[in-house]
């Protein structure tokens, strides 16, 4: 499929143009000073490697290369770079400030995230999440109802459990109920990777980009919601326009019942105070939210202990299941590949923002209408991840009114909707419903989710314009 993406090579090169800024947002005053070394050979070399390493990740699925390890190598070398060219002006001192604040907003962002993915993987080891498939699986629902009900249940639950898992959990859910109908499980993944981008965009815990608007602190936790009517409208018009062409019969009946472990509804207990201690701690005592999820893994962590003693006494004849459980165990099951991305990417975008790429893409691209430059940032999370997309504005921290940070938020998040590579999801689902979904039958229904996209848009601006 990536041959496809080949007539947009040259637009991508102008699109990394926008994406070079680092993750700086607390503090400006490490980025605004730099020299402009943009167009000296050092910044120039860097930007070539930037642009090498991403197009192995965007290759990632035809190349089994893990998308981690060329940005890892392009950060190290690029620093090298950065280091070379401040030496050459006598400030290398500010090399070692400007790293030292990247590496901060990494480790905040990495503890954060392997928080809340070892509170997923526990949820899964205690079969939370196979139970409710198995209760969505067993209950007969027309094939026409179950597209709604994954649709609406991955637009509900992936603002607390993230885009990503939601997505796989309900395309489970279909190919489990329609193995057999190809078509339908394809347009029912679209259905889903855009309503769990949407439901992700209302909520800081729904993706990347939106916890770190939130814990950047130019959005409070609250404010968020706010974008619940524009993202409910960037999934409900493409499901509707996509329900008239959907089989309406009824799959074979199916009994799967799963009991949940002992503690599985402890756990998802826990996960819901975790997420209330960080908003407290961040919104009552000025802390990084990310203190509040460590804590509340802590507690997970004590808690694990309870259930490893009770694996221990458990009798033969027990009704109860309980399973033998080590909480390092889903601590180990992070998705350390992913961690590993988000280091390389906050390095390098951090090294071309080192060279002065920050003012001048900050001037040509919010030097106008900020509504329009915001849509734009949507339509390039479509082709180019959106988390650097996101990094790129949080670290020019355009003038905006809290309006238009929301605007981008909304845009950022639901923009890589109009293509299955735009989004974690999106990928996610063309690995595990691998000869269904895909790149193609994903681009049939771009036109009805680019609906879907302008109309959320235009939500948003008659919603919320006392904010605008």
């Amino acid at each position: 499929m990536y041959h496809r993406l080949l007539p947009l090579w040259r637009f991508m090169i102008s699109a990394f143009l926008l994406l070079l800024p680092t993750i700086s947002v607390a503090s400006n005053a490490s980025t605004a000073t730099v020299p402009n070394l943009t167009l000296t050979a050092w910044g120039i070399l860097s930007l070539i490697i930037f642009i090498g390493a991403y197009s192995l990740v965007i290759a990632e699925e035809k190349l089994h290369l893990r998308k981690s390890k060329p940005v890892i190598v392009a950060a190290g070398i690029m620093w090298v770079c950065v280091a070379l060219a401040y030496q050459s002006l006598g400030l290398t001192d500010k090399v070692e400030a400007i790293l030292d604040h990247n590496l901060l907003e990494f480790g905040k962002l990495m503890l954060f995230l392997l928080a809340a993915m070892t509170f997923i993987n526990t949820m899964d080891e205690r079969n939370v999440f196979a139970a409710l498939r198995g209760w969505l699986v067993s209950k007969g629902f027309s094939l026409y109802w179950i597209f709604w009900i994954t649709g609406l249940l991955a637009f509900f639950i992936s603002p607390i459990a993230d885009n990503l898992t939601t997505a796989l959990l309900m395309a489970a859910v279909l190919i489990a109920v329609a193995s057999d109908k190809p078509q339908y499980i394809a347009m029912g993944c679209i259905n889903i990777v855009v309503a769990a981008n949407a439901g992700g965009a209302w909520s800081p815990f729904g993706d990347i980009t939106t916890l770190m608007v939130w814990q950047a602190g130019i959005v409070e936790f609250s404010q968020f919601f706010t974008l619940f009517i524009p993202s409910l409208v960037n999934w409900f018009v493409p499901a509707l326009i996509m329900s008239f062409f959907i089989e309406k019969g009824h799959p074979a009946t199916l009994t799967d019942k799963v009991e949940i472990k002992r503690g599985g509804l402890i756990v998802v207990a826990l996960f819901m105070a975790t997420i209330a201690l960080a908003v407290i701690f961040h919104s009552q005592f000025h802390l990084p939210p990310v203190l509040g999820m460590m804590t509340g893994l802590g507690v997970l962590k004590l808690y694990g202990w309870v259930l490893k003693q009770s694996s221990k006494n458990m009798t033969r004849d027990a009704d109860e299941p309980v399973g033998r459980f080590d909480i390092f165990n889903q601590l180990q099951r992070a998705e350390w590949d992913t961690l590993m991305f988000f280091y390389g990417v906050i390095l390098c975008v951090g090294a071309l923002g080192a060279f002065g790429y920050l003012a001048l893409v900050s001037e040509v691209l919010y030097s106008g209408n900020a509504t329009v430059a915001n849509v734009v940032i949507g339509l390039l999370s479509a082709v180019v991840d959106n988390i650097p997309v996101m990094f790129a504005v949080l670290t020019m921290h355009p003038d905006m009114s809290l309006g238009q940070w929301l605007l981008v938020t909304l845009t950022a998040g639901v923009g890589g909707s109009l293509l299955s590579i735009g989004s974690a999801a999106g990928v996610a689902l063309m690995g595990q419903a691998r000869g269904y979904y895909t790149f193609t039958s994903h681009l049939k229904w771009t036109w009805a989710i680019a609906l879907g996209y302008i109309l959320s848009i235009w939500a948003h601006l008659w919603v919320n314009q006392s904010v605008m």
